[in-house]
Protein backbone atom coordinates (compact mmCIF):
# COMPACT_ATOMS: atom_id res chain seq x y z
CA UNK A 1 0.00 0.00 0.00
CA UNK A 2 1.28 3.52 -0.56
CA UNK A 3 0.50 6.42 2.47
CA UNK A 4 -2.36 7.34 1.23
CA UNK A 5 -3.91 3.92 0.73
CA UNK A 6 -2.50 3.26 4.00
CA UNK A 7 -4.85 6.54 5.84
CA UNK A 8 -7.45 5.26 3.39
CA UNK A 9 -7.54 1.63 4.93
CA UNK A 10 -7.68 3.04 8.58
CA UNK A 11 -10.17 5.77 7.80
CA UNK A 12 -12.64 2.78 6.13
CA UNK A 13 -11.90 0.26 8.70
CA UNK A 14 -12.46 3.18 11.71
CA UNK A 15 -15.55 4.25 10.56
CA UNK A 16 -16.50 0.52 9.84
CA UNK A 17 -16.03 -0.16 13.39
CA UNK A 18 -17.82 2.59 14.80
CA UNK A 19 -21.37 1.61 11.87
CA UNK A 20 -20.85 5.57 10.92
CA UNK A 21 -21.80 6.50 7.28
CA UNK A 22 -19.40 9.36 7.28
CA UNK A 23 -17.77 10.03 3.88
CA UNK A 24 -14.29 10.56 3.70
CA UNK A 25 -13.17 13.39 2.40
CA UNK A 26 -11.06 13.63 -1.14
CA UNK A 27 -8.28 15.38 0.14
CA UNK A 28 -5.09 14.29 1.87
CA UNK A 29 -5.19 17.10 4.76
CA UNK A 30 -9.08 16.38 5.61
CA UNK A 31 -8.59 12.68 5.92
CA UNK A 32 -5.74 13.20 8.09
CA UNK A 33 -8.04 14.97 10.87
CA UNK A 34 -10.70 13.08 10.33
CA UNK A 35 -8.10 10.05 11.52
CA UNK A 36 -6.43 12.07 14.50
CA UNK A 37 -10.46 12.56 15.36
CA UNK A 38 -11.54 8.70 14.64
CA UNK A 39 -8.36 7.70 16.99
CA UNK A 40 -8.68 10.35 19.67
CA UNK A 41 -12.21 8.98 20.28
CA UNK A 42 -11.85 5.30 19.90
CA UNK A 43 -12.21 3.51 23.37
CA UNK A 44 -10.02 1.01 24.32
CA UNK A 45 -10.80 -1.99 22.57
CA UNK A 46 -8.84 -4.58 20.91
CA UNK A 47 -7.97 -4.29 17.33
CA UNK A 48 -6.64 -6.47 14.47
CA UNK A 49 -3.11 -6.91 14.14
CA UNK A 50 -3.69 -6.38 10.11
CA UNK A 51 -4.98 -2.75 11.29
CA UNK A 52 -1.93 -2.42 13.55
CA UNK A 53 0.04 -3.01 10.57
CA UNK A 54 -0.89 -0.62 8.85
CA UNK A 55 -1.19 2.02 11.74
CA UNK A 56 2.42 1.72 12.43
CA UNK A 57 4.02 1.63 8.91
CA UNK A 58 1.13 4.79 8.87
CA UNK A 59 2.75 6.60 11.43
CA UNK A 60 6.50 6.05 10.90
CA UNK A 61 6.12 7.94 7.61
CA UNK A 62 3.85 10.28 8.86
CA UNK A 63 7.12 11.08 11.42
CA UNK A 64 9.54 10.80 8.47
CA UNK A 65 7.25 13.50 6.76
CA UNK A 66 7.48 15.87 10.21
CA UNK A 67 10.79 15.38 10.92
CA UNK A 68 12.79 13.53 14.12
CA UNK A 69 15.32 15.99 16.45
CA UNK A 70 17.58 14.18 18.40
CA UNK A 71 18.04 15.14 22.35
CA UNK A 72 21.56 14.06 22.33
CA UNK A 73 22.31 16.42 19.55
CA UNK A 74 20.79 19.38 21.70
CA UNK A 75 23.76 21.37 23.32
CA UNK A 76 23.12 21.88 27.25
CA UNK A 77 23.45 25.36 29.25
CA UNK A 78 26.47 25.52 31.86
CA UNK A 79 24.31 23.44 34.06
CA UNK A 80 23.43 20.29 31.46
CA UNK A 81 20.13 21.12 30.91
CA UNK A 82 18.64 21.88 27.41
CA UNK A 83 15.66 24.05 26.41
CA UNK A 84 14.52 22.97 22.84
CA UNK A 85 11.31 23.85 21.24
CA UNK A 86 9.37 22.23 19.07
CA UNK A 87 6.81 19.23 18.93
CA UNK A 88 7.85 16.90 21.80
CA UNK A 89 6.26 14.09 19.53
CA UNK A 90 9.24 14.57 17.41
CA UNK A 91 11.23 14.67 19.62
CA UNK A 92 14.07 11.17 20.11
CA UNK A 93 14.74 10.97 24.16
CA UNK A 94 15.03 7.51 26.34
CA UNK A 95 11.24 9.41 27.53
CA UNK A 96 9.28 12.25 27.20
CA UNK A 97 6.94 13.71 29.71
CA UNK A 98 2.79 13.76 29.02
CA UNK A 99 0.80 15.88 30.85
CA UNK A 100 -2.22 13.66 31.54
CA UNK A 101 -5.89 13.71 33.17
CA UNK A 102 -6.21 11.72 36.03
CA UNK A 103 -7.82 8.92 33.86
CA UNK A 104 -4.57 8.46 31.91
CA UNK A 105 -6.44 6.86 28.64
CA UNK A 106 -5.40 10.35 26.84
CA UNK A 107 -7.71 13.32 25.52
CA UNK A 108 -10.65 12.11 24.18
CA UNK A 109 -11.81 15.51 22.78
CA UNK A 110 -11.48 15.27 18.73
CA UNK A 111 -8.20 17.05 17.27
CA UNK A 112 -7.83 18.69 20.40
CA UNK A 113 -4.65 21.19 20.78
CA UNK A 114 -2.99 19.69 24.60
CA UNK A 115 -0.09 17.47 24.97
CA UNK A 116 -1.98 14.45 25.84
CA UNK A 117 -3.92 13.98 22.41
CA UNK A 118 -0.74 15.05 20.03
CA UNK A 119 1.38 12.11 22.02
CA UNK A 120 -1.64 9.83 21.80
CA UNK A 121 -2.32 10.81 18.25
CA UNK A 122 1.13 9.88 17.11
CA UNK A 123 1.92 7.01 19.63
CA UNK A 124 -1.74 4.92 17.72
CA UNK A 125 -4.43 3.28 19.48
CA UNK A 126 -1.36 0.83 21.61
CA UNK A 127 -0.67 3.07 24.13
CA UNK A 128 -4.56 3.73 25.31
CA UNK A 129 -4.99 -0.01 25.58
CA UNK A 130 -1.80 -0.25 27.36
CA UNK A 131 -2.58 2.63 29.60
CA UNK A 132 -6.16 0.69 30.12
CA UNK A 133 -4.74 -1.90 30.97
CA UNK A 134 -2.30 -0.46 33.64
CA UNK A 135 -5.57 1.66 35.33
CA UNK A 136 -7.53 -1.33 34.99
CA UNK A 137 -9.47 -0.96 38.47
CA UNK A 138 -7.54 1.34 39.59
CA UNK A 139 -10.01 4.44 38.98
CA UNK A 140 -8.00 8.02 38.91
CA UNK A 141 -4.30 8.66 39.33
CA UNK A 142 -3.54 11.08 42.02
CA UNK A 143 -2.24 14.61 41.40
CA UNK A 144 1.60 14.81 41.61
CA UNK A 145 2.21 10.72 40.41
CA UNK A 146 3.64 9.39 37.33
CA UNK A 147 3.28 5.65 35.47
CA UNK A 148 5.37 4.51 32.52
CA UNK A 149 4.94 3.25 29.24
CA UNK A 150 5.99 2.41 26.26
CA UNK A 151 6.35 4.93 23.70
CA UNK A 152 4.60 2.93 20.37
CA UNK A 153 5.04 5.09 17.26
CA UNK A 154 6.59 8.15 18.68
CA UNK A 155 10.81 8.36 18.64
CA UNK A 156 11.41 8.31 22.19
CA UNK A 157 11.56 5.04 24.02
CA UNK A 158 9.01 5.78 26.91
CA UNK A 159 5.93 7.78 28.04
CA UNK A 160 6.26 8.75 31.36
CA UNK A 161 2.36 10.12 32.27
CA UNK A 162 1.63 12.96 35.05
CA UNK A 163 -1.30 14.31 36.51
CA UNK A 164 -0.40 18.03 37.26
CA UNK A 165 -2.23 20.43 39.24
CA UNK A 166 -5.03 21.82 38.12
CA UNK A 167 -5.46 25.98 38.90
CA UNK A 168 -8.71 27.56 39.35
CA UNK A 169 -8.70 31.14 41.18
CA UNK A 170 -5.39 31.86 42.97
CA UNK A 171 -2.20 29.65 42.72
CA UNK A 172 -1.73 28.26 46.60
CA UNK A 173 1.47 26.18 48.36
CA UNK A 174 -0.30 23.24 47.44
CA UNK A 175 -0.91 23.64 44.14
CA UNK A 176 2.99 24.70 43.98
CA UNK A 177 3.77 21.11 46.59
CA UNK A 178 2.19 19.33 43.28
CA UNK A 179 3.31 20.62 40.69
CA UNK A 180 6.97 19.98 42.21
CA UNK A 181 5.91 16.68 43.29
CA UNK A 182 5.32 15.54 39.30
CA UNK A 183 8.95 16.80 38.41
CA UNK A 184 9.94 14.33 41.26
CA UNK A 185 8.16 11.62 40.71
CA UNK A 186 9.01 12.03 37.01
CA UNK A 187 12.57 11.99 37.44
CA UNK A 188 12.75 9.31 39.97
CA UNK A 189 11.28 6.62 38.29
CA UNK A 190 13.30 7.50 35.16
CA UNK A 191 16.05 6.88 37.42
CA UNK A 192 14.61 3.66 38.36
CA UNK A 193 13.95 2.50 34.83
CA UNK A 194 17.73 3.45 34.05
CA UNK A 195 17.10 5.95 31.80
CA UNK A 196 19.57 8.58 30.36
CA UNK A 197 17.55 11.76 28.90
CA UNK A 198 14.15 12.71 30.02
CA UNK A 199 11.92 15.38 28.17
CA UNK A 200 9.89 17.61 29.91
CA UNK A 201 6.79 19.14 28.98
CA UNK A 202 5.17 22.67 30.61
CA UNK A 203 3.09 20.85 33.07
CA UNK A 204 -0.10 22.14 34.06
CA UNK A 205 0.81 25.70 32.15
CA UNK A 206 -1.62 25.25 29.21
CA UNK A 207 -5.48 23.57 29.83
CA UNK A 208 -4.84 23.17 33.45
CA UNK A 209 -3.90 27.06 33.62
CA UNK A 210 -0.50 26.95 36.55
CA UNK A 211 1.04 29.90 36.04
CA UNK A 212 3.98 29.52 33.36
CA UNK A 213 6.68 31.96 34.97
CA UNK A 214 6.13 30.34 38.45
CA UNK A 215 6.15 27.07 36.66
CA UNK A 216 9.26 27.85 35.30
CA UNK A 217 10.89 28.43 38.58
CA UNK A 218 9.32 25.07 40.11
CA UNK A 219 10.34 22.85 37.19
CA UNK A 220 14.10 24.18 37.22
CA UNK A 221 14.17 24.46 41.62
CA UNK A 222 12.64 20.98 41.59
CA UNK A 223 15.38 19.36 39.48
CA UNK A 224 18.13 20.94 40.47
CA UNK A 225 17.25 20.00 44.00
CA UNK A 226 16.75 16.66 42.73
CA UNK A 227 20.23 16.62 41.20
CA UNK A 228 21.97 17.48 44.48
CA UNK A 229 20.10 15.32 46.41
CA UNK A 230 20.50 12.37 44.51
CA UNK A 231 23.73 13.20 42.37
CA UNK A 232 21.98 11.97 39.21
CA UNK A 233 23.54 12.30 35.60
CA UNK A 234 20.61 12.22 33.69
CA UNK A 235 20.38 14.46 30.84
CA UNK A 236 17.17 16.74 31.50
CA UNK A 237 15.80 18.58 28.70
CA UNK A 238 12.83 21.59 29.21
CA UNK A 239 10.80 20.91 26.38
CA UNK A 240 8.62 24.39 25.14
CA UNK A 241 6.05 24.98 22.21
CA UNK A 242 5.10 28.46 23.23
CA UNK A 243 7.95 31.29 22.53
CA UNK A 244 6.63 33.22 25.23
CA UNK A 245 8.00 30.04 27.48
CA UNK A 246 11.15 29.41 25.81
CA UNK A 247 11.45 32.98 26.32
CA UNK A 248 10.76 32.38 30.35
CA UNK A 249 13.12 29.74 30.78
CA UNK A 250 16.16 31.42 29.20
CA UNK A 251 15.68 34.23 31.71
CA UNK A 252 15.61 32.02 34.42
CA UNK A 253 18.64 29.82 32.84
CA UNK A 254 20.63 33.22 32.76
CA UNK A 255 20.39 34.18 36.33
CA UNK A 256 22.53 31.14 37.42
Amino acid sequence: MTHDEKRHYLLKTLLQERGDPLPIPADGESQRRLLRALLNVRRPAPVSDAFLQVQDEYLAERLAQRGVTDSANLVPTAEGFCLWRGDITALRADAIVNAANSGMLGCFVPCHGCIDNAIHTYAGIELRLFMAQLMAGQGEEPVGRARISPAFNLPSQYVLHTVGPMVSGRLTPHHESQLASCYRTCLALADENGLQSLAFCCISTGEFLFPPLRAAEIALGTVRDYRAQTQSKMKVIFNVFQESDEQIYRRLLQRH
